[in-house]
């Protein structure tokens, strides 16, 4: 008897399913700059017009095992925006608009449910972002993922007009650095997060945690503030105010700050002048993890960071809280040494 796809387990009708379930969620972020349709080999997108010299601004990433609580919570309506907010999060801090995302979704047995519900999250994450789901790939491969499990990765592409390209350059001692709230651990450092909260407290993620105000695997799968329209609102007209963005990803602040900050500069930071997430307290005092650790695994309640003309701080912050952002001065650039290692670039007072 001749042995089909299917019986070796990949069933080629389904993913077709699959594939025209996505086409209603793509269809509702089409921006007018899209010239193609999902189902085809390419997806198409024009450039913005009006720009004099345009660059086009690429970042890649996963979620990590942040899935692990998806799968162990079969919640997996969220994932998706966490997939398209590590990407968009990236290419917006050099002042790129997003233009299209793109994910990869691969399984060892196809959910149609699943799959479903996490391009949903993927789509709503585009919408969000004010960019175009302009495809993506979907691998059935047995044998690769435990039953139940799959891996994500995705990728965003946006424009900026090289003249309006924030690269750092403009950062100088006194500058004003402003943070934006993050939702909660966003996408990073999961894997200490679950050590200490399932492991070492021993916590069950459908239980009610009174600190948290809602279960554990409800505060783990918060998903990961988008902040591409926040900063689109900040950058309108600022005039070459802004100096820098950050996106505060795995490396925490000492990790992710210094990356945009020019040689003989660091930033002072006040604790105290943000409000964090209280799952942060909770991990710390749970492992316990000393201080620092904290400060290099997760964002500590801040997921990006923008440093700007002090002249224009307090503008800035009314413009991020007016779209939507809990957004405070937080500290200030300093004068340091070269021989500064990287990380102590930022310093807590």
């Amino acid at each position: 008897m001749a042995i089909t796809y299917a019986q070796a387990g990949v069933d080629i009708d389904r993913g077709d399913e699959l594939v025209e379930r996505i086409k209603p969620l793509a269809r509702r972020t089409r921006t007018p700059l899209v010239v193609s349709d999902v189902g085809g080999f390419a997806g198409l997108c024009r450039v913005p017009p009006g720009m004099s010299d345009p660059v086009l601004v690429s970042g890649t990433d996963g979620v990590g095992t942040k899935l692990k609580i998806a799968f162990a919570t079969g919640q997996h309506g969220t994932i998706g925006e966490d997939l398209v907010a590590m990407c968009v999060n990236d290419i917006v801090t050099c002042g790129a608009a997003p233009l299209f995302f793109l994910d990869y979704f691969a399984t060892g047995r196809l959910s149609l449910e699943v799959a479903e519900a996490v391009i949903a999250g993927i789509a709503r994450g585009c919408e969000l972002a004010g960019c175009a789901l302009l495809g993506g790939e979907t691998a059935e491969l047995p044998g690769m993922y435990a039953d139940g499990e799959y891996d994500l990765a995705g990728f965003a592409v946006g424009a900026v007009d090289r003249p309006a390209l924030i690269d750092g350059r403009r950062v100088q001692a006194g500058d004003a650095v402003i943070g934006c709230a993050s939702t909660g651990l966003h996408s990073n450092g999961y894997s200490l997060a679950r050590r200490v909260l399932q492991t070492e407290l021993g916590l069950a993620l459908d239980a009610h945690v009174p600190e948290l105000g809602q279960t554990a695997g409800e505060a783990l799968l918060t998903p990961t503030r988008i902040y591409a329209k926040a900063v689109a609102a900040l950058l309108d007209g600022h005039d070459g105010r802004v100096h820098a963005q950050s996106h505060i990803t795995g490396g925490g602040l000492p990790g992710n700050v210094p990356r945009v900050l020019p040689e003989g500069t660091g930033v002072a930071l006040r604790e105290g002048s943000w409000d964090p997430a209280p799952i942060f307290s909770l991990i710390e005092r749970g492992g316990p993890v000393e201080r620092r650790e904290m400060w290099r695994a997760f964002n500590m309640g801040l997921g990006l960071v923008v440093v700007v003309d002090p002249a224009f701080a307090d503008e800035a912050v009314r413009r991020l809280s007016a779209a939507g952002e809990r957004a405070t001065i937080v500290g200030e650039v300093e004068a340091r040494g070269a021989d500064v290692q990287f990380e102590d670039r930022v310093r807590f007072v």
